[in-house]
């Protein structure tokens, strides 16, 4: 994992899973308290230069640190619904959504707009990576991810925790600004190329679109979300 929002907020939320880390010299001022952690807990750390750095993220996007970092695996759907408490609660359901800088880019909107979980199908490989971690700006470790089972059986338990699910189209849904929106929301979101399965839009209460210009055919994945959520964080005020 690398980015300085990234790394500090896994040092703020589990610091348990930083296994080793690597920093800039630029970089030992601002992060002493958690060099004095790893030194408190005998993990190691090393101070190198950009070229390594650069190296071990993969990117020259590292802002100056690097750490190993044990992944969270994802939460069960019964067990992440057990956990709700009542009143408002929003989800995102990502169908295919598979590129880190959209994924980052998701968990940075869904952070900031108090969203509780990132819900992904059984096949989903999607996992979070360093690229995403760093786009999220911390917000990766404030949105669990949560494994559904098949899809019927996930619907199923989550409309019976009062859930209603909204599939995200470009064309052909209701108008989000002007359509009232549950308490109790999953937005559905398709994958950045061929979109929502028809299958599972289907299977939704409530089909929504984001309505604009017409100067483009849409918005992409990340920016869409954003919007979702602005109108559902709106109405559940």
């Amino acid at each position: 994992m690398y980015g300085l929002h990234a790394v500090e907020a896994v040092f703020a939320h589990r610091p348990q899973a930083i296994r080793k880390l690597y920093l800039a010299p630029a970089r030992i001022p601002r992060l002493q308290p958690l060099l004095k952690w790893c030194v408190a807990q005998r993990i190691g750390y090393r101070v190198v230069e950009d070229a390594d750095l650069q190296r071990l993220a993969g990117s020259a996007h590292h802002e100056g640190v690097v750490a190993d970092v044990r992944r969270a695996p994802p939460r069960a759907l019964a067990d992440w619904l057990a956990a709700r408490a009542p009143g408002p609660q929003c989800a995102l359901w990502l169908d295919g959504v598979g590129n880190p800088h959209n994924l980052g880019a998701i968990l940075r909107s869904a952070a900031h707009f108090g969203v509780g979980a990132l819900l992904l199908p059984p096949a989903s490989t999607l996992a979070l990576s360093g690229a995403a971690a760093r786009v999220a700006e911390g917000g990766a470790e404030a949105v669990p991810l949560v494994r559904l089972p098949p899809a019927e059986t996930a619907i199923a338990q989550l409309r019976a925790a009062g859930f209603r699910l909204a599939a995200t189209v470009v064309r052909g849904g209701a108008d989000l600004f002007r359509t009232p929106l549950p308490a109790r929301l999953v937005y559905v979101l398709g994958a950045e190329g061929p979109g929502l399965a028809p299958a599972l839009a289907a299977a939704c209460d409530l089909r929504l679109s984001i309505p604009g210009s017409g100067a483009v055919e849409s918005l992409n994945v990340a920016a869409a979300t954003a919007v979702l959520l602005a109108q559902w964080a709106a109405r559940a005020a």
